[in-house]
């Protein structure tokens, strides 16, 4: 336990240190990056010793004589710590070159602070052992993330951005405190092992609160709606880690507490399986319509949200059915998910904020052809892009492997189970198709053909130090997949810790089936290269000419007759438009010498505009109504306190 407060002091003082240090910008940047990456790398150690060797600690801090502060540490929380400390580090070491601007230096000293307070807080919520130790390093993850937001503060968008994450992680936080407050009227205790001890109705109405208020920091639908605003108005480094690894504490949170109350009831299943399936298929479809990259990205970590809570609701419901194979792949599946997404989501966003970073463009449509310039971030890139569509041999497709082939032992060994797994197989089916639809279109705009607009300077690629964690990542992304059997039963450590689930079963078909299947996919790829290597061979010494395409009859091709983003998907938002239904703005062409026109197409988030018609708005009605009682005059405004201090006194 000495090792982890170790780290989580070093992390503070990679925030705190360097602010001292304002006026000497390098000096600054690299002490923060030092004790940053000394004290991620001193948190790994114990998280290793947790996990594989089974280890626990605990502490406990009783200088707060009201509420001391309890911190423990199980295989759960070893395994959460790997992405918190490892994308924390590959994060800051990015940031190092990314916000590198001597005219921000008080900016980005301050930003660097919040981000290690971010790191420290996750841990924290990760280690805690009591409610009141969850909750207050909740509230600082919280906090310092909306600060990390609202670092281009300058932007109306950022502010608008930085607001709402707020008022909606303050809203899950309520729901939390509220579920924290039935346990202790009921427990009369602030610790968790008491909460065991609470009724089987009360337990459900706890799980329900808890289920909310995590599933708002996690981006579940239709509480996801602060996700696609901050992504894009955050830095890039910050957008990897709270995509990456913030969100997926509010898993944890989902984890943590189904462990504790230890109920068997299948409505926890049910709960977590429809509002997986709704958040995958949901955030799927919006991210095929999205033109902003950053924005895009984030409605797609709304929908690896949904299949985390699809492994989730499969383990749970097979805990419930009493069918050990269906709980133990359903978990492990989600936890080797949670991991995976981790790593190519930092990825992918570490990659767009190389290209928004070099271009100066963030959407879509105004890019095109950057490969050629951009070879590592394009490269690493389609490594993301592949992993997170589940496609062999990358690691995505491991962990969802599992969920299908939990899925499939729901369907096999019992009725109850049938009509869930058979929802959770065709939902996970649907929305890999539809992500590799919409990663088609991301590569091959940004990517591939010409550029749409060219950049105000020569695009060119990002600097070494960006590019290291994107290519660590990368290599991870295809070891996972192509050596899974190290990975898979990481992920058994932390599911055998989940007191509802039996370790007695063998997995050793699950485990032969991805490794042939990844072999297999290997073998092909390395044959294709020694193919390219053989004609690179042969064209050695050949004068090679540069010429366009094939025009189809043009005598002069234009970038302006490739494929948009809005026509590559419109067949798929077609279909789904009963759910995502698009707005068209456009003039017609009329005339024989028509005047310059314009077309623009948005898609709608139906949760948002619900959100907006049906709550905001009717408060916002109430509110204006009951403005007369503001006067300003302070006589009445005492009058009020009088009269609210007689109406408490009589009730009391």
């Amino acid at each position: 336990m000495n090792a982890l407060l170790l780290s989580l002091v070093l992390i503070v003082l990679g925030g705190f240190l360097p602010l001292f240090l304002v006026r000497k910008f390098q000096l600054m940047n690299a002490l923060g990056l030092l004790l940053i990456t000394c004290g991620c790398i001193t948190g790994l150690i114990p998280a290793f010793d947790g996990l594989f060797n089974g280890n626990t600690y605990s502490v406990l801090f009783t200088n707060f004589r009201v509420f001391p502060l309890s911190f423990e540490l199980d295989p759960i929380s070893a395994f959460f710590l790997f992405p918190i400390f490892f994308i924390s580090l590959l994060g800051r070491l990015y940031s190092f070159q990314y916000l590198n601007n001597t005219e921000k230096a008080l900016g980005i000293a301050v930003n660097n602070l919040f981000y290690s307070l971010l790191v420290v807080s996750m841990a924290l919520v990760v280690y805690a052992g009591d409610l009141f130790s969850f909750a207050i390093s909740w509230e600082v993850m919280s906090i310092s993330s909306f600060f990390l937001v609202l670092f281009n503060y300058q932007k109306e968008s950022t502010r608008k951005a930085a607001y709402l994450y707020f008022v909606f992680t303050q809203a899950g936080a309520f729901l939390i405190f509220a579920g924290f407050g039935v346990i202790i009227a009921y427990t009369g205790d602030l610790g968790f092992n008491k909460i065991l001890a609470l009724p089987e109705e009360i337990k459900i109405l706890v799980f329900l609160l808890l289920l909310l208020g995590f599933g708002s920091k996690a981006g579940m639908f239709p509480l996801h709606i602060w996700l696609p605003y901050a992504h894009p108005a955050a830095p890039s480094h910050v957008s990897a880690i709270m995509s990456g690894v913030m969100i997926k504490i509010g898993i944890y949170g989902i984890i943590r507490f189904y462990c504790l109350l230890n109920s068997n009831s299948i409505l926890f299943g049910y709960l977590v399986l429809c509002f997986g399936i709704l958040s995958g298929v949901f955030g799927v479809v919006q991210m095929l319509g999205q033109q902003n990259l950053k924005r895009l990205l984030a409605y797609c970590s709304v929908e690896n949200i949904g299949i985390i809570l699809i492994g989730l609701g499969i383990g749970m419901i097979g805990v419930s059915q009493n069918l050990p194979a269906m709980a133990l792949l359903g978990f492990s599946g989600a936890f080797l998910h949670i991991l995976n997404h981790a790593l190519f989501k930092s990825l992918l966003f570490m990659g767009a904020g190389s290209v928004i970073h070099k271009s100066g463009f963030e959407t879509i449509d105004q890019m095109g052809g950057y490969l050629k310039k951009m070879k590592v971030t394009g490269v690493t890139f389609l490594v993301g892009s592949l992993a997170i569509t589940g496609l062999p041999p990358f690691n995505g497709f491991i962990s969802e492997f599992l969920i299908y082939y939990g899925s499939f032992q729901g369907i096999s060994f019992n009725e109850t189970g049938f009509i869930p797994s058979a929802l959770g197989i065709i939902s996970l089916a649907l929305i890999g198709g539809l992500a590799l639809a919409g990663f088609t279109k991301v590569f091959g705009i940004v990517f591939l053909g010409e550029p749409r607009k060219i950049p105000d300077h020569t695009l060119q690629e990002s600097g070494l130090i960006m590019q290291i964690p994107m290519i660590i990542l990368a290599v991870i992304c295809l070891l996972i997949g192509v050596f899974p059997d190290i990975f898979i039963r990481l992920s058994l450590l932390a599911t055998n810790s989940i007191p509802q689930v039996s370790s007695n079963v063998s997995i050793e078909g699950v485990l032969a089936i991805n490794r042939n299947i990844s072999f297999t996919v290997l073998f092909f790829i390395v044959l294709v290269m020694v193919l390219w290597g053989i004609r690179t061979l042969f064209y050695r010494n050949k004068t090679i000419t540069a010429s366009s395409t094939w025009g189809c009859g043009y005598t002069k091709s234009s970038p302006r007759i490739q494929y948009t983003g809005t026509s590559f998907v419109a067949t798929f938002l077609n279909f789904f438009k009963p759910i995502a239904p698009v707005e068209v703005i456009h003039f017609d062409v009329k005339g024989h010498f028509p005047s310059e026109t314009s077309y623009h197409s948005d898609l709608e988030d139906l949760a948002e505009t619900g959100l907006v018609r049906w709550l905001i708005r009717p408060i916002l009605a109430i509110f204006n109504r009951l403005r007369w009682i503001q006067h300003g005059d302070i006589h009445l405004y005492i009058g009020y306190i009088l009269l609210a201090v007689i109406i408490l006194l009589l009730i009391i």
